[in-house]
């Protein structure tokens, strides 16, 4: 163990009791002080990977030091190296941490950290040695993005649209996850040339992200509807009601403005059911991507032997891993680990407007009859 002074200063304020109550539970193994210390490092590691990850990731070496066993630990040093380019490092931790764990959470990471190595190859040989049904639909997400983002490295964006034709890319249903996954698919469009469905992905993203923002909290355990309501243009109150009641999306239209829809206002109806699973609509010209790349045996490379208690070896210089880097908590120990609340979320788009009327209208005259 190193002496107390090489690690990062924790302020008085913060406490073990700040840690995740799950990450908490990995610390038991730990002496009560050393879990103490621990626990505090990662809480710090996870308050600063966002505005400042190499003192995140001070704090994460600090964790690994005394507790390099603690698969929560090495998850949190995985992540932190990642966030500061250190992808050699990163990968390594993510090995150990998945031997340890025996969780397939950080695949998406280990994905993405082979392509910041310069080896998307072996990033997609481990993407596909993975069963995709068994992962959480945040993870799944996730892993589609990362092999997707390898596909465009190797020069092959008809494959890189087809990784991320998945059920989760449902365009009525708006997750956590949505809009990640609906900006990749605009990126890769835009790619491919097709400039036209780029732009309505990426104001479908636009849209998903603002209505589960405004979302959250209020309709936790809610399903959420977002309607377009066109008024007459000589209706006097035409949009007067447009955020008054709507509450959890009334930015939902803000991101999907055009010149014809000046008029339209976004009603938001919060119904108390169980939200249905996402419709498997993605896009048919990437259906199968096995078929055209061939299925591949090849598993997770074994970790290359360091130490668990020791610190981790400093990383080569590396390059960037792209823009299609998972979103990964950091005082977590798994991704995704309960199903978010769906948002649905009828867009700007006549043909789907007209489509979805046609299926009331019919509904009407079903129930009529």
């Amino acid at each position: 163990m190193r002496p107390r002074h090489d690690d990062p200063d924790i302020p008085d304020s913060v406490t073990p009791q700040m840690l995740d109550k799950v990450a908490r539970a990995e610390l038991k193994t730990l002496s009560k002080e050393n879990a103490e210390w621990v626990a505090r490092h990662l809480v710090m590691a996870g308050n600063l990977i966002d505005t400042d990850p190499t003192a995140a990731h001070q704090h994460a070496l600090s964790a690994g030091r005394r507790a390099g066993r603690v698969a929560v630990v090495r998850e949190t040093l995985a992540i932190t190296a990642y966030e500061t380019g250190d992808y050699a490092l990163a990968l390594r931790e993510l090995r150990t941490f998945r031997r340890i764990s025996g969780s397939d959470a950080q695949v998406p990471l280990m994905v993405d950290s082979e392509r910041g190595v310069g080896r998307p190859e072996r990033g997609l040989e481990l993407g596909r040695s993975v069963d995709r049904a068994a992962l959480e639909p945040a993870v799944r997400v996730a892993l589609a993005i990362a092999m997707s983002g390898a596909r465009l490295d190797l020069g092959s964006p008809e494959l890189a649209l087809a990784e991320l034709s998945i059920p989760e890319l449902d365009p009525d249903r708006a997750f956590d996850w949505s809009a990640s996954l609906f900006f990749a698919y605009a990126e890769v469009l835009g790619e491919l040339g097709r400039t036209e469905e780029a732009a309505q992905w990426s104001r479908r993203a636009v849209i998903a992200a603002e209505a589960v923002a405004e979302a959250s909290g209020a309709f936790e355990l809610e399903t959420v509807e977002i309607f377009e309501v066109d008024h007459p243009a000589d209706d006097p109150h035409a949009g007067a009601g447009a955020g008054a009641g709507a509450g959890a999306g009334a930015g939902a239209g803000a991101g999907a403005e055009s010149d014809d829809d000046a008029d339209t206002a976004v009603e938001v109806v919060a119904a108390d059911v169980e939200p249905d699973s996402p419709a498997g609509n993605a896009d048919s010209a990437g259906a199968s991507v096995a078929a055209q790349d061939g299925a591949s045996d090849s598993a997770d490379e074994p970790d290359g032997g360091e130490p668990d208690g020791g610190e981790p070896d400093g990383g080569a210089e590396n390059g960037g891993a792209g823009g299609a880097a998972p979103g990964l908590a950091v005082d977590t120990p798994s991704v995704g680990t309960a199903a978010p609340s769906p948002t649905d979320v009828v867009r700007d788009d006549p043909d789907v407007r007209d489509e979805r009327s046609a299926r009331d209208g019919d509904a009407d005259r079903d129930g009529g009859e």
